[in-house]
């Protein structure tokens, strides 16, 4: 069986890109079901899957994030890995598709749970917006807080994999140079600019267009946006991604991990023994190029 997948919340779930694509468990927090039904949960899991790989948000609630590692503490288990990420929902739940979609490879669970921090380097997130006043998430100017007074003014966001912030008109967002699907949640805000100027300027390959996950607002700073996604949809490129790192084995755990962390231990490799074989990968055309 596949390793299990599980977030903290529904919409970080997207449709699967093929019907090999397995879903994720929803892990509830502790307002909606009590400890003994989780534990539960997460024995069944268990034992159907051998191991459960958890990503949830950085801005989860605190009781929620504590039900987390209750629920790995009280079953003294080491095969839960509990992946906090501190990106934008959109990204988060793209990173989750990917994983979703490498636990059915021939990789192993230690690998899978590694694969999420090199896959967020491949994953451009952001936001169109109308105001950057409440944006704390990405650095933003004295300049651009005064702009964005401005009746009528857009912003452009980039959040991952680097901070970067544009006002619409005046620039563009530095975008991927392999090639991508893009991923679109629409909130309260009319727009044309996605489709008629960002995707040109990235030439995605597609599109898809979603919900907005719940938390959006709150982790952009306002309602009125539009959140975005561009990553590497295709699992054989995928798949050899992560097969370029060199594997190692957890000195804590004994599993086979990439990467310089377990993420079930967190326990780190000294930094001489991760080592890509070809950090080039995705541009000497084992990724088409955009265009190709």
């Amino acid at each position: 069986m596949p390793t299990a997948i599980a977030v903290t919340s529904a919409d970080l779930v997207l449709p699967p890109m093929d019907q090999h694509t397995p879903t994720a468990a929803l892990l509830a927090a502790p307002d909606a079901q009590p400890l003994d039904l989780a534990l539960a949960d997460m024995t069944v899991l268990l034992e159907q899957h051998g191991y459960v790989i958890a990503l949830y948000p950085s801005s989860i609630s605190l009781a929620h994030e504590r039900r987390l590692h209750t629920v790995r503490s009280v079953l003294e288990t080491n095969r839960v890995a509990l992946l906090k990420l501190d990106l934008p929902p959109l990204a988060i739940a793209v990173l989750v598709r990917q994983l979703r979609q490498l636990s059915i490879c021939d990789f192993g669970a230690g690998v899978v749970a590694s694969a999420a921090r090199l896959l967020s380097h491949y994953v451009y997130a952001g936001a169109l917006l109308n105001s950057v006043t409440k944006l704390d998430r990405v650095p933003v100017s004295l300049k651009s807080h005064a702009k964005s007074w401005v009746p009528g003014s857009q912003f452009g966001v980039l959040a991952n994999p680097r901070p970067e912030l544009i006002r619409i008109g005046t620039g563009q967002l530095s975008g991927p140079d392999f090639a991508t699907r893009l991923v679109v949640a629409k909130g309260q805000l009319q727009s044309d600019w996605v489709s008629e100027t960002l995707i040109p300027q990235w030439r995605t390959q597609s599109l898809e267009e979603i919900e907005l996950p719940a938390d959006s607002p709150g982790w952009w700073g306002t309602a009125k946006l539009m959140e975005f996604a561009a990553f590497l949809p295709d699992i054989s490129i995928l798949y050899q991604l992560v097969s370029s790192v060199r594997r190692e084995v957890c000195t804590w755990c004994g599993i086979d991990i990439i990467g310089d962390r377990c993420g079930f231990c967190s326990a780190p490799l000294a930094a001489t023994e991760n080592q890509t074989r070809d950090s080039r990968l995705l541009n000497r055309g084992t990724v088409a190029h955009r265009g190709s």
